[in-house]
């Protein structure tokens, strides 16, 4: 039931993130709906048993692509002003009691559930051998390692042409 409930919550967070990423007008908006996206999928694949891949989810795209993203974003400026008002009247009030929820729920699901939170938690650990280094790392460095390369060049040379048009486009204003 917990494993239900919580694909079923990380599913609606990635869908609202990227939502988000798609409808938001600000582009740091839009970057932290990706950010959303990220780290609810590397929260699904942990409940997968997919550890590795869990990490690398937050730390080469959540921490690090996203990071490069918004440094773009920064580089090239959003040159409009950002408006202050409160778009919504009591949406601070409204934050504070959901967050006062779902930590009151988190609470009771620790203290009163007799659940395991993942399949490993359970007295038969099941034997994944997908989701391992070893599993990985093999094909990853000795079939695919020139696609591998070839992503990290196509990466950085995207990074420097982002930055270049950044230059370019600041002399010319």
């Amino acid at each position: 039931m917990a494993e239900a409930l919580l694909f079923v919550t990380m599913g609606l967070v990635a869908l609202a993130g990227a939502v988000t990423v798609v409808i938001a007008r600000n582009p740091v908006h839009s970057a932290m709906g990706l950010l959303g996206t990220l780290l609810s999928m590397a929260v699904l694949y942990v409940s997968q048993l997919a550890h590795l891949v869990a990490a690398v989810q937050v730390i080469v795209y959540a921490g690090a692509v996203l990071t490069l993203f918004l440094f773009v974003i920064m580089l090239i400026g959003v040159d409009e002003e950002e408006r202050r008002e409160d778009a919504l009247p009591h949406q601070r009030r409204i934050v504070a009691v959901l967050s006062g929820v779902i930590i009151l729920f988190a609470g009771g699901l620790i203290l009163f559930g007799n659940f395991e939170w993942v399949p490993a938690a359970t007295s038969t650990i099941p034997s994944a051998t997908n989701g391992t280094v070893s599993a990985i790392a093999e094909p990853l460095f000795t079939d695919w390692v020139l696609a591998f390369e070839a992503t990290a060049l196509l990466l950085t040379i995207g990074a420097a042409g982002a930055i270049a048009l950044a230059h370019y486009r600041r002399r010319e204003g």
